[in-house]
């Protein structure tokens, strides 16, 4: 089962999901600063970099946002030309485009954006010109997947593309159906008011916070919602009647005088899962350290001595085996993007080393974005890679030390 306990404080709502009572994700969002991604606007191209194979585009944000070629071209690779043209070829100074937000601003760096348009839904992704059917991989049943695919191609326009979700396993064809008539409504909006508007403009934003979660991950009839807003609960009550009419939805309004984080044992878990030491249930630990170019992971075995009896390659592999576990966890709970470095304990048997990347891996296939095990390197280290669409959950709301700039150490003179 999981729960969703959303905290709502003045100009901040603050989301976290638990499944069998952990913290799995964490989502912060000021009401009045929304987030960018998924964001549709109506853009003025204002430099064409050929050199770079990318434009930069005003979409009226603080920086001008990033088109790289790639995201210009058909979104159907059978129908993108063999040999990829120059980015002058496709876009010019002064043209006007419609994109979408594909990562938010991250540093000093303006959002990254594509013309490859989806719009999600409850139980499919609508591509408006990607011209293909895709069914999720996590629709294992080949039955389920030869049928649903059949029903998105009956479904779909020319053009269209069609992703169907992981929760449309079981679904029938008229809510798939409602779905897509939805979303296509949609898209004719942003249209029309890409026709009307000057550039820049926003066309269309994405659904808030809490909307994006229920949509993505609620199950009906076992997940539940807790809020501290009275106001949230009704309109969480009449978005999942919405969306799962014939069940009745699991809201609970939160009363109690201390946060709702706090009664829960949110707040306990994220002050411990947000510290740069991370304990294992065995007595290790993990560090985790970001820099620039990529997030570090360390292995420790702490105080776990293992079981009686067992070898140190036991033990080492043990506590591997628990870091993996918690790693996956973390690196979903805090959003942790880009390239990662895990420096396990060293493991003198390939047999370990197998099995502590298989647990990685089967961790991360609980997580809704896209992260792969790449291999160990000559020199022990495992590297993965995670999507990486935003910053770290924590960096908006922290900034470096004043004294120590940012480094963690301060300067002792050795005269002294």
């Amino acid at each position: 089962m999981k729960q969703m306990i959303v905290h709502n404080e003045h100009n901040l709502m603050q989301m976290a999901l638990l499944e069998e009572g952990k913290a799995v994700e964490f989502t912060a969002e000021r009401t009045r600063e929304r987030g960018l991604l998924g964001s549709f606007f109506k853009g003025r191209v204002v430099n064409v970099l050929p050199g770079m194979q990318a434009a930069f585009v005003d979409i009226g944000q603080k920086k001008n946002a990033f088109l790289y070629v790639d995201d210009v071209l058909h979104p159907h690779l059978e129908k993108q030309p063999k040999v990829k043209p120059s980015i002058s070829e496709l876009l010019r100074p002064g043209q006007e485009v419609i994109v979408q937000v594909l990562k938010e601003p991250v540093g000093g760096k303006g959002a990254r954006v594509t013309t490859h348009y989806s719009l999600p839904g409850r139980w499919l992704v609508y591509m408006p010109v990607a011209d293909y059917v895709a069914v999720s991989k996590k629709i294992a049943r080949e039955g389920d997947r030869s049928r649903l695919k059949a029903l998105g191609e009956q479904l779909r326009r020319d053009e269209e593309g069609l992703i169907i979700r992981t929760v449309s396993g079981e679904e029938q064809h008229e809510a798939i159906k409602s779905d897509l008539e939805t979303l296509r409504a949609q898209w004719c909006l942003i249209r029309e008011k890409a026709d009307s508007l000057p550039s820049p403009s926003l066309l269309h934003r994405d659904h808030s916070m809490v909307q994006r979660i229920i949509r993505d991950v609620y199950t009906p009839g076992s997940d539940e919602v807790i809020t501290d807003s009275e106001g949230q609960a009704r309109e969480v009550k009449a978005l999942l009647e919405e969306i799962s009419p014939g069940h009745q939805p699991k809201v609970q309004v939160y009363r109690g005088t201390e946060s709702i984080f706090a009664a829960y044992g949110v707040q306990e878990q994220l002050n411990k899962d947000f510290a740069r030491k991370v304990w294992l249930p065995g007595g290790g630990y993990i560090v985790i350290d970001h820099t620039e170019a990529l997030t570090v992971v360390d292995v420790n075995t702490g105080k776990y001595t293992g079981a009686g009896g067992d070898s140190l390659e036991e033990t080492v592999t043990e506590t591997n085996i628990q870091a993996a576990v918690e790693i996956a966890r973390l690196m979903r709970l805090r959003d942790i993007g880009g390239m990662i470095i895990v420096d396990f304990i060293d493991m003198e048997e390939a047999s370990n080393r197998h099995e502590v990347a298989a647990t990685l891996e089967g961790e991360l296939k609980k997580d809704r974005t896209k992260a792969f095990v790449m291999g160990w390197t000559k020199l022990g280290l495992l590297e993965l890679t995670r999507k990486k669409v935003r910053e770290e959950s924590t960096l908006p709301y922290v900034e470096p030390c004043s004294s120590c700039h940012g480094t963690g150490k301060r300067y002792i003179s050795p005269l002294h």
